[in-house]
């Protein structure tokens, strides 16, 4: 199913149906955070409280589910970094986003390499790629215009920092505190001298 027949389809729902769509996603995201995008299909039916039949009738493959944790994962940190475009510190606003996006690369948990294999949607992918890349370059436009970092930092360097800090403390016990510890250093680099 593609992601627009996921979507349209998503439109048409009852609201129960639409509650069990919502709640699905929900307890994929959680599992998927703690145990990887391997996470038991089974398991993430019992924690929505749905049946598998249910499950499999709004998301008919492992993928079309990937997809929609995907999706709603960036789609709530493009309403952050929205959220973060009036705040007073436009710098502050800037690595508070940040810091919420080394979130959502901790919770993924292999979920974008998962979706990449076997062809992925590249649609998908090109969409929230780009969906991120303006909500970061919207926040760093403002810290620049507030000499809140460094010239010549463009929002992909800053996004690849913080892929490659969430990747490299993903597997240790206290991977998301380290993560942060990182990219503290990392956000001390930006600031202007």
């Amino acid at each position: 199913m593609s992601k627009d027949a996921v979507v349209s389809s998503r439109q048409r729902m009852r609201a129960d149906a639409r509650r069990n769509f919502d709640r699905i996603v929900a307890a994929a995201g959680t599992l998927i955070a703690e145990h990887g995008a391997e996470a038991s299909l089974e398991e993430i039916a019992r924690r929505a409280e749905v049946g598998s039949a249910t499950l499999h009738r709004h998301f008919p493959t492992r993928r079309a589910l990937l997809e929609a944790v995907f999706e709603d994962r960036v789609k709530t940190l493009c309403t952050k970094a929205d959220d973060l475009l009036t705040a007073p510190d436009p710098g502050e606003a800037l690595f508070t986003w940040l810091r919420a996006v080394g979130t959502h690369a901790a919770a993924n948990r292999g979920l974008g390499a998962s979706l990449m294999r076997g062809g992925g949607d590249p649609a998908l992918g090109r969409t929230c790629h780009d969906m991120i890349i303006n909500a970061g370059e919207r926040l760093l436009v403002r810290a620049r215009a507030a000499d809140a970092v460094r010239p010549g930092i463009a929002v992909i360097h800053l996004l690849k920092l913080v892929g490659a800090i969430s990747l490299a403390t993903e597997q240790e016990p206290d991977g998301p505190a380290e993560a942060d510890r990182l990219l503290a250093l990392a956000i001390d680099g930006v600031r202007p001298r």
